[in-house]
């Protein structure tokens, strides 16, 4: 038995303990075989000496994450402790990404997130596999828009599926523009946080940022662009196959889907899951998985989705 003593120097304790502790009980649930103790701004931690050097590292990222985001939720405490500590504190794919509406800065928050990023500074296509909330389009869209403000690409095109999910868009007025913009709503709302409202108006009018149904990409050559496929999970076989073939030269493509939100017909094979088997061992494909651990909503949408899971494998 061995025991280690943390001082709490760089940040309030109180934001890394909680109000009555509520953090610190949080953070002791990850650690049943060390006996923990708040002695003012120290934190006392007995036990064997694997468990306590891990848990010294996550000390130390819990801070870095306060002194960094000037915050701590209990969201984020569940997602850091299920992190690599080492990896972290290195600092691999914490950059910012962009400067948001206000000054924001955007950038990937959990480990998935990060390993993402990653996997698109490295790889011209790459496929975000994950349930809802788990921020696989708005990570995608902020590298998007990173790359059209660093002049790596010229414009950044956005395109779904038009599945609808049980829902029926045709009784809606307007042409195809408006009866589609409210499908699309989610991708307008990750621009609408990084680029002001008037400057993405432009944008859109001159066709420097794109977003259209899947249907109107067959017959291109999609180059020097950023292209994200959002809800990729709602394509078919054949649709898919399009939309991979019109990779240009220069080009970025993301792929992101969720694969237990399948809404095409039941005896039909998602698009996505067809890749995702074809092409998981083709060089210069990168492919990120995301799970519950990475919903940066509501807490209620983690246990949700761990729920829906639960039954599903029973």
């Amino acid at each position: 038995m061995q025991e280690i003593k943390v001082e709490i120097t760089d940040v309030n304790p109180v934001e890394l303990f909680g109000v009555n502790n509520t953090k610190l009980r949080l953070i002791k649930s990850y650690y049943p075989t060390l006996k923990i103790v708040a002695r003012g701004n120290v934190l006392v931690a007995s036990g064997e000496e694997e468990a306590l050097q891990n848990f010294e590292l996550k000390i130390q990222q819990l801070i870095l994450h306060i002194s960094k985001y000037k915050e701590l939720t209990e969201n984020n405490i569940d997602n850091l402790m299920l992190e690599d500590p080492l990896r972290i504190l290195s600092g691999d794919g914490s950059e910012v990404l962009v400067h948001g509406n206000g000054g924001a800065k955007i950038r990937a928050k959990t480990f998935n997130q990060r390993k993402l990023v990653a996997a698109i500074n490295t790889n011209d296509m790459v496929f975000a596999v994950g349930p809802a909330g788990t921020g696989k389009t708005y990570t995608a869209v902020a590298c998007a828009v990173r790359a059209l403000k660093n002049k790596q690409v010229k414009r950044i095109i956005l395109t779904r599926p038009a599945v609808e999910a049980g829902e029926n868009l045709g009784f809606l007025p307007g042409d195809m523009k408006e009866k589609l913009d409210p499908y699309m709503m989610p991708l307008y709302d990750a621009l609408r946080d990084m680029i002001p409202a008037e400057k993405l108006l432009n944008f859109l009018e001159l066709g420097v940022i794109e977003i259209a149904p899947l249907a109107f990409m067959r017959g291109r050559t999609l180059d020097k662009a950023f292209v994200i496929l959002d809800e990729a999970q709602n394509s078919t076989v054949n649709q898919m196959k399009m939309f991979l073939t019109r990779m240009g030269m220069s080009a970025n493509f993301v792929i992101t889907g969720d694969v237990s939100q399948i809404d095409l017909p039941k005896k039909q094979q998602s698009g996505l899951t067809f890749a995702l088997d074809r092409l998981k061992e083709v060089e210069g494909i990168g492919i990120v998985r995301l799970n519950k651990n990475d919903v940066i909503r509501h807490q209620l949408v983690k246990r949700i989705i761990a729920a829906l899971e639960k039954e599903e494998d029973e």
